[in-house]
């Protein structure tokens, strides 16, 4: 998963699952939305986006569908 998340320094960071640091960090939420959205795409990852109160305002996953869902 790639998530986008608020710092205290009022800034929004980017960081992947399993990575000790960000990165990246940047002064704009939709500047760290697209880059950490390049990152889920290549990674083939869930993308999590984070308001300033810390609850979840976007999902969007990159995976590959599972094909045999019926509905």
């Amino acid at each position: 998963m790639v998530f986008v998340s608020p710092t205290p320094q009022k800034q929004w960071r980017v960081k992947s699952t399993g990575s000790a640091r960000a990165d990246s960090v940047h002064d704009k939420k939709s500047d760290a939305v697209d880059r950490a959205r390049d990152l889920s795409r290549n990674k083939k990852a869930e993308l999590v986006v984070q308001n300033r109160n810390g609850q979840i305002g976007q999902k969007d996953s990159h995976g590959n569908d599972p094909k045999n869902i019926k509905g």
